[in-house]
């Protein structure tokens, strides 16, 4: 572990409160724009244009609006007159369009439905009890069963069931996983997490290399279901680390404990934590791949270190005290970077609320496009408040 963590300062209370106040109003500020539509996926000179509900980011706005609901129901003197109520009232607007979205199978042909629809319908129905988003859930939850393979026992990212070519996982889907989890747990139906835990033990099996670093995509024999070879979409080169999907495995790891009680889960997040933090330059907060560091010209991806430190808070809650206490100061001082560092403060500047992220960017090594490349994003800002409401509180999460 690099020794200049121990030079750091953690977030504090105060601030953790400062940056979830901001957060809310500026999610109360956007509710003219944004309620009937939603934050594109990243946005543009630091400012989200307005989309239908297409993307498969659209449910972490959606959670926006839930995190700051449950923080102005419980400050209330923080914010004007009927703030709760104001973007509950939007939340369920945005409910309603992701219950047609599904009844109408409006782009989701993908593995994406627990980002879809965790943050924006299991939370609806967590918070409040909402029906549709029950409804809306649940069939989501069906839809992405759609997307296993028994020969290999995963769930597809994307593309055609039936092309060679698209016979892959990427690291990004363990944390679409419990949706499964929650769909078996309200239905009673055990086909979800039995299809969940066989695609973790996949994942896990083939996404983490000997050094613990990642693959973002991992393919299989059409045929034989067979490992076949790690690759990247993403990532700056396929031996690369990727640091958002690093991110994940972070995360992914946390969330597979949680619902499986592997133990031998618990090293491997270990590891993988490990990685990504030897890998972080001087300000904490990663480029956009773990290849780069101080002195080179390359964009950061601040949405991967809100992502990992969810993931490390994650995880503190079923380790032992000293392990445990290790972790949560770890997720504070990179916390505290993101919030001093690229954080948005003032709402001229922008309407998102963290800056320099990356969504897709080009190498000469990879197929990405190039877009949302030193912008905000919107999984970005949904971490950063997820991670400060898991200071904030023992928080009941959406996933």
């Amino acid at each position: 572990m690099k020794e200049f963590f121990k030079e750091y300062q953690v977030i504090g209370d105060e601030e953790t409160g400062r940056a979830m106040e901001f957060a809310v109003k500026q999610a109360l500020s956007n509710l003219p724009e944004f309620t009937d539509k939603f934050q594109k996926a990243y946005s543009e000179k630091n400012f989200y244009q307005p989309t239908e509900n297409v993307d498969w980011t659209t449910g972490f706005w959606t959670g926006e609006l839930w995190l700051a609901y449950e923080y102005a129901l419980e400050n209330k003197e923080l914010f004007e007159d009927g703030a709760a109520e104001k973007l509950k009232r939007a939340a369920e607007v945005q409910m309603d369009s992701f219950l047609y979205r599904i009844d109408n199978k409006i782009e989701v042909d993908h593995h994406d439905m627990g980002f879809l629809y965790s943050p924006s319908c299991v939370a609806g129905y967590k918070l409040i009890g909402s029906k549709v988003g029950k409804e809306a859930a649940v069939k989501a939850a069906d839809q992405l069963l759609t997307r296993y393979h028994p020969v290999g026992e995963f769930l597809q990212a994307w593309g055609a069931m039936d092309a060679p070519e698209n016979y892959r996982l990427i690291i990004d889907c363990l944390n679409n996983l419990p949706l499964l989890y929650w769909a078996s747990g309200v239905t009673g139906d055990s086909k979800y997490r039995d299809i969940a835990e066989k695609h973790i033990h996949t994942a896990i099996s083939n996404v983490i290399r000997d050094d613990y670093s990642t693959w973002h995509t991992f393919f299989f024999d059409m045929e034989t279901g067979a490992p076949d070879h790690g690759a990247t979409c993403q990532g700056y080169r396929d031996g690369s680390a990727w640091a958002r999907g690093q991110a994940w495995g972070v995360y992914g790891l946390a969330t597979a404990y949680k619902y499986t009680k592997k133990e031998e889960y618990i090293p491997l997040f270990e590891k993988v934590t490990e990685y990504f933090l030897n890998h972080l330059p001087q300000d904490l907060v990663p480029f956009w791949d773990l290849e780069f560091t101080d002195g080179d010209d390359q964009p950061r991806d601040s949405s991967s270190a809100s992502i990992a430190a969810c993931g490390m808070l994650e995880m503190s809650r079923y380790l032992p005290e000293e392990e445990a206490a290790y972790y949560i100061t770890i997720a504070k001082k990179i916390m505290k970077s993101v919030y001093d560092n690229y954080a948005v403060k003032d709402k001229t500047q922008s309407n998102g609320l963290v800056l320099h992220s990356t969504y897709s960017n080009h190498s000469p090594y990879n197929t990405c496009n190039h877009y949302g490349v030193d912008e905000c994003n919107i999984w970005g800002d949904y971490f950063y408040m997820e991670a400060l409401m898991r200071l904030h509180k023992d928080w009941n999460q959406y996933w």
